[in-house]
Formats: C-alpha cells, structure tokens, sequence
C-alpha cells in the first residue's frame, strides 16, 4: 500500500486536469449553452473568418477621431498595400502625423495629397492647419482661401481656419513675442479646426 503522502500527490497532481475536463462537458462551470456572442457571456467573441475585413481608411479615420494617431498610421499603411498611395490615405498620414505633432512628415504629405487630388478642399485645408502650426502664417492664409473657395464658401471649419490665420497675420506685428498655443479639433472626415487651448 502506497503511503499516504505519495496518494495525497497525485491527487494534487491530478487535480487541475480533473477541473480541466469538467470545463470541457455540456454543462462547464455553468456556461451551458452560451453562444460567444450572448451577453451573459463573460468571454470575449470568437473571430468571424468569413466577415469581410473594415476599410483601412475608414478604420484611419475612426482612429484619428480617438486620437489613436500611431494605430491610424498603420491603419492607412494596411489600406496602402490594398489600394493603393491615394491622396486621401496620404492625406490620412499626413493627418495622423499632425496630430503626433510631426509636422515635416506632414507637410510634406499633405503636399503630395494636393498635388493628386488638387480639388479637395479638406486636404487644402490640412495642409493650411500644419503650415500654421510650423508659424509659415501668410502661406496657410493663401492655402485656407484655396480651401474655402474649393468648398464653395460652405465649410464652418475652413472660414473658421481662414479667419484665425488673417487674425494672427494682422496682430503679427503687436503680437511677435507672444506665442499661442493651438489645439486642433477633429472635424468631419479629416479635417481640423485651429482652436486656442483654454
């Protein structure tokens, strides 16, 4: 006969595969039944293999709307290798990159966009708000009214961006030394609204 301390190890040893089959039968820790998606279900759904997989460029936008700005990168990047370097995943990079506030990878960008696709007033548009925050005021001015006047004068967002550049460029010479500072709110698909920070 074994003794007693050896039979008490392998009940030990036994017992987490013991606990490990009763998860596996029909009624496991009374889960019975619950399909992955039901709510009572503490665990996280499966993966649909058959679902057709988001937009890239939808999901960059979504992202860049959550400030995930790193993950919106290489949300663009994927929809890139699907579709294509279009303005508009080149405008959502640039976009993305401003918000990380790497403002030479989005100029340069941005200006790629608008020499693709020259009628997108909301590309001009960003374009204008990275030049502001690179302190190039007279340019974004010129680049807002390309904007403003792509979108027919219809664009909220862009007069606003207009009317602050105009102002900064008129106050430039009472207000040299003092700097503001920005803070850009996302508006629409993709573009930004140049507000003071509170």
């Amino acid at each position: 006969m074994r003794p007693r301390s050896a039979r008490r190890k392998t009940i030990l040893a036994t017992l987490p595969l013991l606990i490990g089959l009763t998860a596996c039968t029909a009624g496991g820790f009374g889960m019975s039944g619950l399909s992955p998606n039901e709510p009572g279900n503490p665990f996280a759904p499966g993966v649909d293999l058959r679902a057709e997989a988001e937009n890239g460029v939808d999901v960059g936008h979504r992202l860049i709307a959550a400030g995930e700005f790193e993950l919106a990168i290489r949300a663009f990047n994927r929809a890139a290798l699907d579709q294509g370097l279009d303005a508009e995943i080149m405008s959502g990079l640039g976009t993305a990159n401003l918000g990380l506030g790497r403002l030479g990878q989005a100029e340069t960008l941005l200006r790629r966009a608008v020499n693709e696709e020259a009628n997108q007033p909301e590309i001009w548009n960003n374009l204008g708000v990275v030049l502001m925050e690179r302190g190039k005021n007279a340019e974004a001015m010129q680049i807002f009214r390309k904007a403003f006047a792509l979108s027919n004068g219809q664009s909220d967002a862009i007069r606003d961006n207009l009317r602050v550049a105009l102002a900064k460029i008129e106050n430039s010479d009472i207000n040299e030394d003092n700097n503001e500072s920005y803070k850009l709110v996302r508006r629409g698909t993709s573009d930004y609204l140049i507000r003071k920070a509170e």
